[in-house]
């Protein structure tokens, strides 16, 4: 921009949670018509910072000062943020799946007459405010029956309803495959050059700051440490944007960690075929044949909707599925695992990819989540035995260098890269021989990543098995020494170390069904 139009700067934010610090002398300034990336590692305070913004946390809770569009801010209520035309889009959606798009659309704002609801109208500007985010879905589609990318859009459509001049947009692709991401990063360049609103975005995917962002704010340990200016001339380093995320050099985005011997084999599928738990006519795993070995990490690789999550929870205690058929073999022995206990103990472990669903029980500590799969191993007599259990966490906590106060604290209050490190913490305790791990590092930052990728190689050292599910082909290129491609529940291919490359699995991912490698 060739001149200087500041809409938004926030100067000294200071937030307080207790005697924790989440903010410390926080300043941001944001141009007019651009969009902001901020980056920083879990717990940094990016949405802390956001929800200062938006009113979540209201004025008087926090120290500073907030101008907006020329006048000082002081919002008690995200309402009050919403009247000047600043709409926050948080990581959760906040959506709900049994009204229709319409209804989310305008829910709290609904076009009425006389407290009357004038549907009519509703219908006509939800279905124009969906022709302007590129949503070509019918106004009285439930969100229950579209995919995740779509009720992406459907939010930036929900805040287009309210007259939006700065949209804040916090991990939108973190649930996204490429394609979505892609359509969803479009929107937003066209939303700047063409209606002229400022964004903000959070991400913790350096190649979408990249290829987005105008300015770039790092924010480390609650504190600004830094301000990258993006151009064509001078586009982003990413390097040195890692070196002021995480306060240290990342040489490599991977560790470097030489394949194990092959070991004895530890899983086997064979023909495993998975059906619809409501279609049982829908076949989502078709023949599937899948080996895997002591010290080795496989990697499933497909698009959204390709039928991965769907095999591996079906495998793990038949959690999904209907008309379940094939074999499963744990070290050669045929297994039948009929319900998640049996699993267990078979050795077999799931993370899922909702880590805050299904992985932690958000109500609890640290202590009771990392002990909940190892009831047994950590009790005497059908009592738990407080000494172990603590002895346990406390091992993993700091072998997984878990950051917190201490392992009562509640799960809760954790980053998002520490819980997935408890939701491991809770598999590793159980020592299971197959670790299954489902969107491992989705949502969480570069720093915390490797971290966990150094975990996943200690894991496979200690002779375990592991399957590493993940929508990033750079990331299971990185950490894998086989990868299975999967299209249309079917698995294509079975890919060596040697062979990876983006454009190889990419076919292998998006082959037409046929019949599945044996």
């Amino acid at each position: 921009m060739s001149e200087r139009d500041t809409i938004l700067t926030m100067e000294h934010i200071t937030k307080t949670f207790g005697p924790v610090k989440a903010l410390t002398d926080v300043n941001l300034t944001v141009e007019r018509g651009e969009i902001h990336a901020i980056c920083g590692e879990n717990g940094a305070g990016k949405s802390t910072l956001m929800n200062v913004l938006s009113g979540v946390y209201p004025h008087g809770s926090y120290d500073g000062r907030i101008e907006f569009d020329g006048k000082e801010c002081r919002y008690r209520t995200i309402k009050d943020s919403e009247a000047d035309g600043i709409v926050i889009i948080h990581q959760e959606l906040a959506l709900s799946p049994f009204l229709s798009i319409a209804e989310n659309i305008f829910i709290g704002n609904e076009r009425a007459r006389g407290g009357v609801v004038n549907w009519d109208e509703t219908r006509a500007q939800a279905a124009r405010l969906l022709e302007r985010v590129g949503l070509p879905e019918d106004p009285d589609t439930r969100i229950a029956d579209i995919g995740v990318g779509k009720q992406q859009l459907a939010e930036i459509a929900k805040a287009l309803s309210k007259n939006v001049k700065l949209l804040i947009l916090d991990e939108p692709t973190a649930a996204l495959n490429d394609e979505d991401s892609e359509h969803l990063l479009g929107l937003v360049r066209q939303l700047r050059d063409e209606q002229g609103v400022t964004s903000i975005i959070i991400t913790h995917k350096l190649n979408e700051v990249a290829a987005i962002a105008d300015n770039v704010t790092v924010i480390r340990d609650g504190s600004t440490v830094g301000q990258m200016y993006v151009t064509e001339e001078t586009p982003l380093d990413q390097d040195e944007l890692i070196r002021k995320m995480v306060g240290r050099e990342l040489t490599n985005l991977y560790p470097d960690h030489p394949s194990n011997p092959v070991g004895p084999e530890y899983l086997r599928l064979k023909d495993w075929t998975v059906h619809h738990p409501l279609d049982p006519n829908r076949v989502v795993a078709d023949h599937a044949n899948i080996t895997v070995h002591a010290g080795e990490i496989v990697g499933l690789a497909g698009l959204m909707g390709a039928g991965r999550t769907e095999l591996a929870m079906s495998v793990f205690g038949r959690s999904y599925g209907s008309n379940i058929s094939g074999e499963v073999y744990v070290k050669g022995r045929k297994t039948e695992l009929h319900n998640v206990q049996a699993a267990i103990d078979a050795g077999l472990a799931y993370a899922t990819e909702d880590r805050k669903a299904y992985g932690l029980n958000l109500l609890q500590n640290i202590r009771e989540n990392a002990s909940l799969a190892s009831l047994r191993k950590l009790s005497r007599h059908g009592i738990m035995d407080d000494n172990i259990e603590r002895k346990e966490v406390s091992r993993y906590r700091r072998d997984f260098n878990i950051k917190c106060r201490d392992i009562d604290v509640p799960v809760s209050t954790l980053s998002g890269g520490n819980q997935q490190k408890v939701v491991l913490a809770k598999w590793v305790i159980a020592d299971p021989d197959i670790l299954i791990l489902d969107e491992p590092t989705r949502g969480i930052d570069v720093g915390a990543k490797y971290e966990i990728y150094e975990i996943i190689d200690q894991l496979v050292d200690a002779g375990k098995a592991v399957i590493v599910i993940s929508s990033e082909l750079p990331e299971l290129i990185g950490i894998c020494d086989r990868i299975y491609t999967v299209s249309q529940g079917v698995v294509t291919d079975n890919v060596d170390k040697q062979g990876f490359t983006q454009e190889y699995l990419m076919r292998g991912m998006t082959k037409e069904r046929e019949v599945a490698v044996r």
